[in-house]
């Protein structure tokens, strides 16, 4: 399929910036279509000395004002008559980082059937209210299209596929103003569109003007959400309801959304605050139970996880018809911790260490070192409650490709969340020289034991784990031989209603024998993944490793 993209701005009394946004869309090689939607006699002028058809540039004027939806409609139309295949939805306030563009430009260029869609990341100067807004539409879209894909469906910034999105505005009711960005989207994933979503930084230059009218299009955007809920239901009934999907999973981890970014800490911060930890989990618990039913790969990734667990822990009989079920709750159980924990909402005595001698041994400890943890348990827990001198010295690698969007979440929770946090996608030279200059000064470095690494397949162990051979990453102990610093364990298992935290040294130092580096690399893996099936027999249900973990 030939992509042939142009650029939609609708315009209603914004002239000050919308010269400069159509400036930098032509600059990109875009044919851009201004919409004026009825703006008055002043930015009418200004916005019709725009039109240079010769550059690209057309503007089309609306009589009367009919609302931002029925101007991107005009748009839509436009564009198809002039034969293009997508166009990008650009507001004319200049509040989007038009940076992001060409990323767009290109994800739609490999995923044509795709809507690439702009995640908005705020700066201070946007109001509160319309953040508290944005939340709650957020949680509802959440609701209708019973999925956590499309992480911001307000944001003006959006490549549609034409045929699509003309499609749904001729069939369906998208809303004519404020209601229209987030109705196409929804009714869009009904009807199976992949969603990417692209973080674009959004600010609110200053003399913005809004068009958003508190009560008129309150009402118009409760309407919307009431329809969108009901046709969701309507759907799910007859079976006609399709989930929104990323257009580039891949069975490896590092492909799969994080689950908890969005579903519990962006969910957690509207729901949680209002009513509290026990009625968070009954709200959450039957969109839990639908994304249980739906998720086919995790549902029998926990499935094949589990049956191995018990085994090991001779539980004839399980897993039953539930634990599948009680798996993913627990999951969403902690990340409420998560929340809680970073928010304050837990007590500092909810986490106990499991043999206090070994902690003071490892506080007390002034070398640096690095840690291996791993995806059982919550160590996010037993992180934000250690007190702010001994949380300084860990430094967290997180891979890149989540680390964005989960710093972000993090940041609008507790700012101290982020604090020593290093992105990674691999530890090539100059970043295990970065790594050795913070364990030098005494920091211990964070790396997940039972992740294998993303783009060098090859650096595995397969080595025995709940009766059959698993991948484990050599990584953290390449890391440490390089390094040369003490290796440490750290587990932390909720049991009785508390945390308790197990620190173990591991190895004192890690040693790479020439000649015998890969069979000493084995040894190790082998020894970790020892410590963390004693850990994951002893409670199944809190192992959050959602992938097919035997196969890679």
């Amino acid at each position: 399929m030939t992509v042939r993209i142009c650029a939609i701005v609708p315009s209603y009394n914004h002239a000050s910036v919308v010269g400069d946004v159509v400036a930098r869309l032509s600059a990109l090689g875009l044919p851009v279509f201004v919409i004026d939607d009825g703006s008055g006699a002043a930015v009418a002028t200004t916005l019709a000395a725009l039109h240079d058809p010769a550059r690209g540039v057309r503007v089309t004027r609306l009589p009367v004002n009919g609302g931002k939806g029925l101007a991107v409609r005009e748009g839509f139309r436009l564009a198809r008559d002039a034969g293009f295949t997508h166009a990008l939805q650009v507001d004319a306030d200049g509040q989007h980082d038009l940076a992001v563009v060409p990323r767009m430009l290109a994800i739609a260029a490999r995923h044509p059937g795709a809507v690439v869609g702009g995640q908005a990341v705020f700066d201070r100067s946007v109001p509160i209210g319309r953040r508290i807004g944005r939340w709650i539409t957020h949680v509802w879209v959440f609701i209708e299209t019973l999925s956590f894909v499309v992480t911001d469906s307000m944001c003006g910034l959006r490549i549609y596929p034409l045929e699509a999105a003309v499609g749904v505005v001729n069939a369906e009711p998208v809303g004519d103003r404020m209601d229209f960005d987030t109705a196409i989207m929804v009714r869009l994933c009904w009807r199976g569109l992949p969603m990417a979503m692209v973080p674009v930084h959004v600010s609110y230059p200053p003399g913005n003007t809004s068009n958003f009218h508190l009560w008129r299009d309150n009402l118009r955007i409760t309407w919307m959400h009431t329809r969108l809920v009901f046709g969701m239901l309507a759907r799910l009934v007859t079976g006609r309801l399709r989930r929104p999907r990323r257009p580039d999973q891949t069975t490896h981890w590092a492909s799969l959304a994080e689950l908890g970014v969005a579903f519990g800490l962006r969910f957690g911060v509207v729901v949680y605050r209002l009513i509290g930890r026990r009625g968070c989990l009954t709200v959450m618990a039957p969109i839990v139970a639908y994304y249980y039913l739906t998720a086919g790969d995790r549902r029998r990734a926990s499935r094949r996880f589990l049956e191995r667990a018990f085994a090991a822990a001779g539980e004839a009989g399980r897993p039953n018809g539930l634990d599948g079920l009680r798996h993913f709750m627990r999951f969403a159980e902690r990340i409420l911790d998560t929340f809680a924990a970073w928010t304050g909402g837990m007590r500092a005595d909810a986490v106990e260490p499991a043999d206090p001698a070994a902690l003071a041994a490892f506080t007390a400890d002034p070398r640096g070192g690095v840690v291996i943890v791993g995806h059982l348990g919550n160590t996010d827990v037993s992180r934000a409650l250690l007190d702010p001198a001994t949380r300084e010295r860990l430094l967290v690698l997180m891979h890149t490709g989540h680390a964005e969007n989960y710093n972000r979440v993090l940041r609008e929770v507790s700012p101290d969340a982020v604090v020593n946090v290093f992105q990674v996608t691999d530890i090539g030279p100059d970043t295990a020289i970065a790594l050795r200059d913070h364990v030098d000064r005494g920091c211990w470095i964070v790396i997940a034991g039972d992740r294998t690494p993303v783009r060098s397949q090859g650096r595995i162990a397969h080595v025995p784990f709940l009766g059959a051979p698993a991948p484990f990453s050599q990584g953290p102990y390449v890391l440490a031989a390089l390094m040369e610093c003490p290796v440490w364990l750290l587990f932390c298992r909720k049991a009785g209603g508390r945390y308790r935290l197990v620190v173990e040294r591991f190895a004192e130092r890690i040693v790479l024998p020439r000649g015998g580096r890969d069979t000493a690399l084995a040894g190790y893996a082998a020894r970790y993944a020892a410590r963390l099936q004693e850990h994951a027999v002893a409670d199944p249900l809190q192992w959050f490793n959602f992938y097919d973990f035997w196969a890679g």
